[in-house]
């Protein structure tokens, strides 16, 4: 699989209930455990101080990123993302390859 970093704003639009929210956060929730187990969500961070999220997921291509992951999340209708396909660098101490 290969990977890919995504960056993740999720803005919830104006007039959706708080009740609304919980549930999908939730389902959130339990979805990315799902996307962990299956190694499509490899590592999820939070910048200090922002509601939005970066991480590095993984798929066989962009298509299935985006059909596949990223478009099960309950959260996806409120999503704006920005991805950026990812490939190891030569320098990089945890290359797992073999290639140098």
């Amino acid at each position: 699989m290969r990977e890919f970093l995504v960056e993740i704003t999720t803005d919830i639009p104006e007039g959706t209930g708080q009740d609304e929210v919980d549930r999908r956060r939730a389902a959130e929730a339990v979805r990315a455990g799902e996307l962990a187990a299956t190694g499509h969500l490899f590592r999820l961070w939070r910048p200090v101080g922002e509601l939005r999220s970066i991480g590095v997921w993984l798929a066989d291509d962009e298509a299935e990123l985006h059909e596949k992951v990223l478009g099960t999340l309950p959260l996806r209708p409120w999503m704006t993302l920005t991805v950026t396909p990812l490939e190891s660098h030569p320098n990089d101490p945890g290359r797992v390859d073999g290639t140098r």
